[in-house]
């Protein structure tokens, strides 16, 4: 093996070097984000020892799957102002996905936007170490005081059951920017809307929306597990929303099972929601295999029209094709089905164009 096999890249190129030490934060003062003014969304109320996406008892009845799933914090994001010079965050991680598919900075980092205005910026990234066990501590610096708003997005492959936000101890803080729509979007779905393939968590396409729409985004995905079980369908049926995305097809085992249990969880939808959009999704990328890819399609289309037919007029078709268009869209996925960045860019373009129609 080459020496530079041996060592750590950084010390290769020291800018790649990952902050640990904060010599001038002895002014520094940590807060629970589970208490006020600090904003939470896309966690279940109910906590045990971690955080949830769904009722520990919906999840348990669902799979084992997306029981184990539930417990990651894909599309969790905290919101609130504050005037301090730095935000420094210290987490405790009990489970930090590592796959081949994933950054380490998709899976365990956070992203920092601050909310103007006139739309949401990228900050930065609080970047993981690399040989972090569980959990880290980390800094992102301003270069003057004033009072800012901010969203964090946590990471969208890992279990954060702790989440501490330092401030300068005289910082002024304050809720976050109110959204401008009150009623969430609701995302069931994969891995594509659990966001895997992203590079950082604030590129789900979830997440996206989210800032485009200024509005929450509920992301309900569950890589490898979204098969639209009843318990999951039921729960989900319960929920507020302005609006419901149906992005569910690659996890069924195949066109028989979808055929089986895509109409019926759209029924259950619209049986408790019989004026909201729903919108119904196919998959974005048919290459690995294009004839079950059209027989999926087909069932999907299926549900759609017997809504029509049953007189609904507030039922939406995708073809997720269309999201990657004709030019480049090879250069959309990692691996010819999850999108990456500019597959999931494009991903939240097309649907933020169908939103907007409806909402």
């Amino acid at each position: 093996m080459s020496d530079i096999k041996k060592e750590a890249y950084v010390e290769v190129d020291k800018n790649l070097i990952v902050e640990t030490v904060f010599p001038d934060t002895e002014d520094v003062k940590f807060h629970n984000v589970r208490n006020e003014p600090f904003e939470l969304y896309n966690l279940y109320g109910e906590q045990d020892e971690i955080s949830r996406r769904l009722p520990k008892a919906v999840a348990e009845a669902t799979s084992a799957g997306v029981n184990k799933l539930a417990k990651e914090t894909a599309g969790v994001r905290v919101r609130f102002s504050t005037d301090s010079g730095y935000i420094l965050i210290k987490t405790k991680m009990p489970v930090i996905a590592r796959n081949s598919h994933m950054t380490l900075l998709m899976s365990g980092g956070f992203d920092l936007y601050e909310d103007t205005p006139t739309g949401s910026r990228f900050v930065k990234a609080f970047m993981p170490p690399y040989k972090m066990e569980d959990g880290y501590e980390q800094i992102i610096r301003f270069g003057s005081r004033k009072m800012r708003y901010f969203t964090i997005n946590f990471p969208l492959h890992s279990v954060v059951s702790e989440f501490y936000v330092g401030l300068q101890e005289d910082a002024q803080i304050g809720a976050g920017k109110p959204y401008k729509n009150k009623k969430p979007i609701i995302i069931y779905g994969s891995s594509i809307v659990h966001g895997t393939g992203a590079s950082r968590p604030g590129l789900a396409y979830s997440n996206i929306i989210s800032r485009k729409l200024d509005m929450d985004v509920v992301n309900l995905g569950f890589s490898g597990n979204a098969k639209a079980e009843l318990p999951i369908m039921n729960y989900l049926a319960s929920l507020e929303m302005s609006l419901f995305v149906y992005d569910y097809d690659h996890n069924a085992p195949n066109p028989e099972y979808l055929a089986e249990t895509h109409k019926r969880g759209f029924d259950i939808m619209r049986a408790a929601h019989p004026d909201i959009p729903i919108i119904l999704i196919t998959r974005p990328n048919v290459a690995t295999n294009p004839s079950k890819a059209e027989e999926r399609k087909k069932i999907i289309i299926d549900t759609y029209r017997a809504a029509l037919d049953a007189g609904d007029k507030n039922v939406y078709y995708i073809d997720g094709e269309s999201f990657f268009g004709t030019v480049g869209r090879d250069s959309c996925t990692i691996d010819n089905c999850h999108p990456n960045d500019l597959g999931f860019a494009d991903y939240a373009r097309g649907l933020i164009a169908e939103i907007e129609k409806y909402i």
